[in-house]
């Protein structure tokens, strides 16, 4: 393979909240850059995961998820998901095969032709063990009746079944060119914006209904040691005083527990000693604020109604 050009091109991941986009991004990449909870709506930012597959650089594009916005921030991620598909070489419509065709599906495959101009689209049907295959069978026929896909694939992103035969076809699919990454390199966000994740991550779990959107993490501060550690300082902001005492829990207990789970997790991902230092901070219209927004890699003005 030493003597076949090179390729690169971009993947857009896109579908509904909860279909598996970041669990198979990381599966891609096989490294976690992109924040994967039970909560919908997790994946505010476009997180782009690169990886390396035979002579080409597959660049993931982890969208949000597509569903009905109502709120400044729900607009704005709508329209970052389908700004990520317009912009892709590739892109791949996952469904989960025990919920089949949603009126979510249903208005996404309305617009898709329209939204992803030339670029082949693939159907990707994921969470496959959740079903029988005569489920499978017909819900493969149902969808390649309702839009033209160039190609379907069954997969468990979580179990990686199904994984490389898409990998594989992805990589037929992108243009010849030069790498646009190191090939070291599996994410283009910074790596205060990958920290500030891992913490929001931990906070959606350990919160569950009680937070679920109106808070964000920032990286404030990263310093490197001499020892080779690294001390990271980060704010939590959320919207009001009573969220806060939520975050921090008894006695601090919960950003203690949350701190120390995201730390753990750092300290894996770096390969190196961490030191995190948490805080909480009230900002009551960080919803409505055009910075956060940029912090997110989302357009505040994409958020009009």
């Amino acid at each position: 393979m030493t003597d076949a050009p090179t390729k690169a091109g971009f993947v857009a991941l896109i579908g509904e909240p909860n279909a598996g986009k970041s669990t198979l991004l990381n599966r891609m990449v096989g490294a976690k850059v992109s924040i994967v909870t039970h909560k919908v709506q997790t994946t505010r930012a476009r997180i782009r995961g690169v990886a390396m597959a035979e002579n080409a650089q597959l660049i993931f594009i982890d969208t949000p998820g597509l569903f009905k916005p109502r709120r400044r921030l729900d607009r704005a991620m709508v329209a970052a998901a389908w700004g990520g598909a317009a912009d892709a070489d590739v892109v791949v419509l996952m469904i989960e095969a025990h919920r089949g065709i949603t009126s979510g599906v249903k208005a996404i495959l309305e617009t898709l032709a329209e939204r992803t101009g030339k670029s082949p689209v693939a159907l990707v049907i994921n969470k496959i063990d959740k079903v029988k295959s005569e489920v499978l069978l017909a819900l493969t026929k149902d969808m390649n009746e309702a839009y033209p896909f160039a190609e379907t694939f069954m997969i468990s992103a979580e179990r990686g079944h199904g994984c490389d035969a898409l990998r594989d076809w992805l990589v037929t699919q992108v243009p010849e060119g030069p790498y646009l990454y190191p090939e070291d390199q599996i994410a283009d966000l910074p790596m205060r914006m990958i920290a500030a994740e891992m913490t929001r991550e931990k906070l959606t779990l350990r919160l569950h209904q009680e937070l679920p959107y109106e808070l964000t993490v920032e990286t404030e501060n990263w310093e490197e040691r001499p020892d080779g550690s690294a001390r990271i300082d980060q704010l939590i902001y959320v919207a009001r005083d009573g969220h806060k005492g939520i975050v921090l829990g008894k006695g601090g207990e919960t950003v203690k527990a949350i701190s120390q789970a995201a730390r753990l997790e750092l300290e894996e991902f770096l390969g190196r000693r961490v030191h995190l230092f948490v805080k909480v901070k009230v900002r009551p219209n960080w919803l409505e604020d055009a910075e956060r927004y940029s912090e997110m890699g989302l357009d505040f003005k994409d958020g009009n109604a």
